[in-house]
């Protein structure tokens, strides 16, 4: 065997994590690293490098990449090409790593050994991580990992990851000089029979009988029961969007009335006042109200996603999506982009095939993101009423269904264009997806991930909507109404002018010149139409009208129906914010499909607003 010594990046050494999709690779990540970043079970959801530190047994400091699950190195989608750049050392802005992690799944050791012989075949220093071995010994799987070893010619280590079983002992044989010495490359053979001859060793050649999860298949991916149950769960989901969150909702708009009024009572008439209470109270404290409807959202797609039921969601969804020349891939990124359509945009790298990666990174933006989520719940609680319908179904619940429903329908309806005047279209691609096993989620991730989503909301209020808030206020303040005026200041400002002029572009589909004026920011973040409509309706308040500080029973008051319809139905189309336009660009390449998207988008929801406001108006007539 060749032995060299290793290369020290300034850094520090670089150990990479490899594994098979599912085989608990991140959440070994987690633990080794201390990261908060959210783990999930199905295949493709690591699309990047992550990068952590890991403090060996010894207090060694390494660098620690948890690279893109991939089945070989045979890259078939744009995130396991990341996985085979890396190992080969042609990563840009990155060097060839010093070790390998094998992460292999102690259910699955069949499929799982031929990446790690392919890894080897690279020449690098490996180690084994045997994860999921609890899982296995529940299913009488018993493996001799001093056996293994021999049998792999590297160390192999017993682990647990999700409750930090054999860490220690791994972070111990980090620390072996003779384990970061570079080995030979293993010569091509025939993994087959290499493969069969390590498992009868091991007294695992034999096949395994159903499992528990097979039998829970029958049921949910049965022909009919399983598509019912899928739009059942999903139905459940929005009736609780706003049935959970409107205790919590009621305590943050109490809170921030009573907040206003303190500093209402502190501050001097004049301007400081209005920047505090007008700006930033009624702005930032519309928005942040909805707080509690994100995080059921994001609770229930955390549990589907942990509890291992999306990618059977997708497997029961790809007839209907291959009706439309999509496969039941398009799905996990489409219903990431239910979060953020960033994230759901950066989730096209795991499909393979360049025409269906570029159609879903199209239509994701369709998928009714959280931002829409405040501009619906003000919506629904200022036009529709509270009221039960039947077996305990909410209207308001019933009518976000709907809007949500819309723009998948939407999503599907573009697709299904593109499919029609593209050849690729046409093509059936059968749709191949890994079905890992059904588990209870834990409690650490579930928490983890609506921490983190918590976090990068309140963060978001706390920066781009405080600083767009501030920027409204300053427009619609200044330059102030002139002696003698008779309206309220804001009319005769900057923001009043330019809500005006925008007002004749958009007064066709039944906007005032307020929710024209709101549209502005909201193209940096959508969530910021709300906290606009608040700054700019508290400062057009006369005298001392106390609904200026309640948003929803101020716009029920002043809109007509017509009009809040058409801007429900422009926030089902509305183009995208700035955000998501970025990673668009980043994703193609160019220019051409960001404008593409934003130019179909405004287009549509330009359409769709003035065909909901004019039908609506001839019915309500």
């Amino acid at each position: 065997m060749r032995e060299a010594v290793v290369h020290i990046h300034p850094a520090g050494p670089l150990l990479a994590l490899v594994g098979n999709p599912n085989c608990g690779k991140t959440a070994l990540f987690n633990r080794l690293t201390g990261s908060r970043q959210k783990v999930a079970n199905y295949a493709g959801v690591t699309v990047e490098r992550k990068e952590g530190r890991l403090k060996t047994a010894a207090g060694k400091l390494l660098r620690v990449l948890d690279l893109p699950g991939t089945y070989s190195l045979y890259p078939r989608s744009p995130d396991e090409r990341v996985t085979v750049d890396v190992l080969a050392g042609r990563a840009q802005g990155e060097k060839r790593p010093d070790l390998i992690v094998c992460v292999l799944d102690a259910t699955n050791l069949r499929r799982n050994l031929r990446l790690f012989l392919s890894v080897q075949r690279q020449g690098l220093p490996c180690v084994v991580a045997l994860n999921m071995a609890d899982l296995a010994q529940r299913r009488g799987i018993e493996i001799d990992t001093a056996k293994l070893s021999g049998l792999l010619g590297v160390p192999v280590i017993r682990t647990v990851a999700t409750d930090g079983h054999g860490l220690d002992d791994l972070r111990a044989v980090l620390d072996q000089p003779e384990l970061w010495k570079t080995a030979s490359a293993v010569p091509e053979g025939e993994d087959n029979a290499r493969i069969g001859h390590i498992l009868k060793e091991l007294g695992l050649d034999a096949l395994q009988g159903e499992l528990p999860s097979d039998k829970v298949d029958r049921i949910v991916l049965h022909p009919v029961f399983g598509p019912i149950l899928l739009a059942v769960l999903l139905f459940f989901l929005f009736q609780a969007v706003f049935a959970w969150a409107e205790a919590p909702m009621g305590w943050i708009e109490a809170a921030t009335a009573w907040l206003g009024e303190q500093a209402g009572a502190l501050l001097p008439e004049g301007h400081l006042r209005s920047l505090v209470v007008d700006g930033l109270i009624a702005g930032v404290g519309g928005v942040l109200v909805f707080l509690p409807q994100i995080l059921i959202l994001f609770f229930f797609i955390l549990i589907l996603e942990e509890s291992g039921y999306l990618p059977r969601a997708a497997f029961l969804l790809d007839r209907l999506m291959g009706s439309v020349g999509l496969s039941g891939r398009s799905f996990i990124p489409l219903l990431s982009s239910f979060a953020c359509a960033i994230p759901g945009i950066m989730a096209t790298r795991s499909i393979a095939n360049p025409r269906d990666r570029l159609v879903t990174i199209l239509i994701a933006p369709l998928m009714t993101c959280s931002a829409r989520l405040p501009v619906y719940a003000l919506l629904i609680g200022a036009f529709i009423p509270q009221r039960e319908l039947w077996g305990g179904i909410e209207l308001q619940g019933l009518v976000l269904f709907v809007l949500y429903f819309a723009g998948i329908i939407a999503a599907m309806a573009v697709a299904w264009v593109l499919k029609r005047f593209t050849d690729a279209g046409r093509q059936v691609r059968p749709l191949m997806m890994e079905l890992p096993s059904y588990h209870w989620p834990h409690a650490r991730n579930v928490a983890i991930g609506l921490w983190q989503r918590a976090e990068i909301f309140i963060k978001r209020v706390g920066g781009i909507i405080l600083a767009l808030t501030l920027l409204l206020w300053v427009l619609s303040t200044f330059p102030g109404a002139p002696e003698g005026a008779t309206g309220p200041a804001i009319e005769y400002s900057f923001a009043g002018y330019l809500g005006r002029g925008l007002a004749t572009i958009f007064e066709p589909i039944g906007f005032n010149w307020q929710i024209s004026l709101a549209l502005v920011p909201g193209m940096a973040a959508r969530e910021i139409a709300v906290s606009a409509l608040g700054t700019v309706y508290a400062l057009s308040a006369t005298g001392d009208d106390a609904t200026a500080q309640a948003l929803t029973p101020l716009i029920s008051s002043t809109w007509g129906l017509p009009t809040a319809f058409s801007l429900l139905a422009w926030f089902i189309f509305a183009p995208q914010c700035i955000s998501t336009l970025a990673a668009v660009k980043r994703e193609t390449g160019g220019y051409k499909i960001p404008a593409v998207m934003l130019a179909y988008l405004f287009g549509l929801a330009y359409l769709a607003s003035w065909l909901t406001f004019h039908i609506s108006r001839w019915w309500l007539a």
